[in-house]
């Protein structure tokens, strides 16, 4: 079904680049001028005309990439002005350095040098890349601090290599300041990153603080199975993203993606079949004036493409839903015998239960519902019930979808979530996609964990990442309503459930972004 882009973590790509160089095909220096030339290709698309670049170097290998870029900006015609260290990096960024230093000077990296030249077009931020484990400090601390605190004046004119210095590329935190949402912090206009995108691109501030994100190729690709055979789940792991920021290279798998989705879409409008061969999903609601919240999961589970769809509200409650037809049918389930009763029929394909239905009722109808094994789409209310019963969450299963935002989330795994919330002092920073992997072992099921970067993860440790800080107007009620509706017409259509939960992601994304607010 729908793949996405393969992401690693940055352990994972130092594992691949040693793997390249120990092979004796390529050399690190080779590797360095190949990313250097990358980020200047991009920077010439965007910004044709020659300028003034200010390129700033930090200590290691990514500061070795920026004095490449100022060596072949300066090539191309740019005046090129570069702040960097009084440092003896490694061999390869020591060569780089030593390159730039035949046709310019090296000033210092201070605050203060920043400032002198105001006329810059151009900003390179080459100081931090990957390997960032600990808050930045002293002059390099202070320069970050003011390009974020002055953000909407430079973001225009800065490049990231790699990522905006100081951000953990595992998590989308920054290390020092700028870890919250309203704290300033080093933006771009465009980040360049080689190979793959890694998690911090598409979680937290990464989306919002990267810019346009471009992936380039620098001749990696040979490696990647020698470094993690791709049996081996656990090096390896099964992690990708679909956002709408990133940018990359046109690649054969593309196409094959897109032909698949096109396929099992195609598959709903086919004129074979009966209604229950296409799915039939039951939709739990709750007491009188809380329909709503069940009625939009209905719809969207229809328009999801289940054959058959029956909403269950108490008996007192179904008055509320004789309009028109958010579901194909209706019928009335008091407590749990009924719902027991109702299970028996094999015909039903999936239940969703939680939104609108209430805490209490939830809890009533959780037992005999995990208690069937069948797929299940498990939210909002039901996700309260389940987190006050350790019997109901020892209950879970693989085909079982939890999806919580953050506050539910912190009730179902509370240690999971004050773990997540611990203010950073290294990296790798704990990120939203560990805290849904590691509950989603925990509960053996899968995990949706919402928000503008949400991440879906099972238990065989296969994790997505879907980034949607461009649709604001996700945010509002019933959003999670239907969320939760369209995957389950997708189980009812005989997706696996992490697939389904995925592909109901990205559904409902499009749907937003195509329509609009409302």
């Amino acid at each position: 079904m729908l793949t996405g882009t393969e992401i690693l973590t940055t352990a994972q790509m130092r594992a691949i680049e040693s793997a390249a160089m120990d092979s004796g095909q390529v050399s690190g220096g080779t590797l360095m001028r190949r990313a250097g030339g990358a980020v200047v290709g991009q920077i010439r698309l965007r910004w044709p005309k020659p300028g003034r670049a200010t390129i700033l170097c930090g200590p290691g290998n990514n500061g070795g990439d920026g004095y490449v870029i100022a060596r072949l900006l300066a090539h191309s015609g740019w005046v090129v002005r570069v702040l960097g260290l009084q440092n003896d990096p490694g061999l390869d960024a020591a060569e780089m350095k030593r390159q730039w230093r035949e046709i310019g000077r090296i000033l210092p990296l201070t605050l203060d040098e920043l400032s002198a030249e105001p006329q810059t077009d151009l900003y390179v931020d080459a100081i931090f890349g990957t390997g960032l484990t600990r808050p930045p400090e002293g002059e390099i601390a202070a320069i970050l601090g003011h390009l974020g605190r002055r953000a909407e004046d430079y973001r225009s004119k800065i490049v990231a290599v790699d990522g905006p210095s100081g951000l953990c590329l595992d998590s989308g935190v920054f290390l020092g300041s700028g870890q919250k949402p309203n704290e300033p912090c080093l933006k771009a206009a465009m980040t360049v990153a080689f190979d793959s995108p890694k998690p911090g691109h598409f979680l937290g501030r990464g989306p919002d603080v990267c810019g346009t994100l471009i992936i380039e190729d620098i001749g990696l690709r040979a490696w990647h199975t020698s470094a993690f055979p791709r049996d081996d789940k656990e090096a390896w792991g099964d992690l990708r993203a679909i956002a709408p920021h990133l940018q990359r290279p046109h690649r054969p798998e593309d196409a094959d993606e897109m032909r698949k989705r096109a396929s099992w879409l195609t598959k709903r409008g086919s004129g074979g079949g009966h209604k229950f061969s296409h799915g039939h999903a039951l939709i739990l609601a709750g007491a009188v004036g809380h329909g709503g919240a069940a009625r939009l999961s209905a719809r969207a589970a229809l328009r999801a493409g289940a054959g058959l769809v029956t909403i269950c509200p108490p008996k007192s409650a179904l008055i509320e839903h004789l309009g028109p037809p958010d579901a194909l049918m209706r019928r009335a389930l008091d407590d749990a015998d009924q719902f027991a009763e109702r299970l028996e029929d094999r015909r039903i394909s999936v239940i969703s239960i939680g939104p609108g239905c209430g805490v209490e009722r939830a809890g009533t109808m959780l037992q005999p519902l995990l208690s069937s094994r069948r797929a299940c789409v498990i939210d909002a209310d039901a996700i309260t019930a389940l987190s006050r019963s350790g019997d109901l969450v020892a209950a879970l299963h693989g085909d079982c979808v939890l999806t919580p935002h953050d506050g539910e989330f912190a009730r179902l795994v509370p240690d999971i979530a004050t773990r997540l919330q611990e203010p950073p002092t290294k990296g790798p920073v704990y990120s939203k996609l560990d805290a849904a992997k590691d509950a989603a072992v925990r509960t053996g099921a899968v995990v949706l964990l919402k928000g503008p970067d949400t991440v879906i993860a099972s238990p065989k440790g296969e994790a997505r990442i879907h980034s949607a800080y461009d649709i604001p107007w996700l945010a509002t009620a019933g959003a999670g309503d239907v969320l939760a509706g369209i995957i389950a017409g997708l189980l009812a259509r005989g997706l696996p459930a992490f697939e389904a939960a995925w592909m109901g992601v990205c559904l409902h994304a499009e749907a937003a972004r195509g329509i609009g607010p409302g």
